[in-house]
């Protein structure tokens, strides 16, 4: 089994080694942002864990990643402005659709820019949010503004957890991957756990 697990750690590092690795780091970022099914949170720490092996540049790792964070939701917040008018008429034909919009409007009013950053660490939520910005017609000013502000610190939280962990076991490129994967699944269990807490507080 553990023969099995270097061999595939083996051919991730040998295609994630190569400069077209960027392009596909940008690429999925953005679609990342559009179709939740994307793992580009999973491919920015590849391609920082090569960095760190000094297969690839670190800065370049975090440039395409935080641009196609950036340009995905862009995106997203386009085709939410775009379908805006008949999401908001279908939703507002019942009181419960109407009081769901009103409260999401008062979130993204009192918590907006805050959201977007911790949104992006969130399996969806990015997606969500950025398309209910786009429905609710937020200052397209405003939303590019915390946007930049949002895919950049992703972009250099991912990059640079891959990054010292290709830097640390530069030797053991299987550990280097397996400890950045576990450091991220790790953030994300604390968010989700204090988004929990911070809800049942609230009720």
């Amino acid at each position: 089994m553990l023969a099995v697990v270097n061999t595939f750690f083996d051919w991730l590092k040998e295609s994630s080694s190569s400069p077209w690795f960027y392009l596909i780091i940008f690429a999925v970022a953005v679609f990342d942002s559009v179709l939740p099914i994307v793992p580009s949170e999973t491919l920015v720490i590849i391609g920082g864990v090569s960095a760190g092996s000094g297969s690839l540049s670190i800065a370049l790792v975090i440039l395409c990643a935080g641009s196609g964070a950036f340009v995905g939701d862009n995106l997203s917040y386009f085709i939410g402005r775009e379908a805006s008018d008949w999401v908001i008429k279908r939703r507002t034909r019942t009181e419960r659709g109407a009081k769901q919009m009103t409260n999401i409007v008062d979130q993204i009013h009192e918590r907006g820019g805050m959201l977007l950053i911790t949104a992006r660490f969130i399996p969806g939520g990015r997606t969500v949010l950025t398309l209910s910005c786009g429905v609710t017609r937020q200052p397209r000013k405003w939303f590019i503004g915390w946007a930049v502000v949002a895919a950049s610190v992703w972009s250099l939280y991912a990059s640079l957890l891959g990054y010292i962990g290709g830097k640390s076991f530069a030797d053991n490129h299987t550990k280097a991957f397996l400890i950045a994967f576990a450091g991220a699944f790790g953030v994300t269990i604390i968010i989700e756990g204090f988004r929990a807490i911070s809800h049942r507080v609230k009720r």
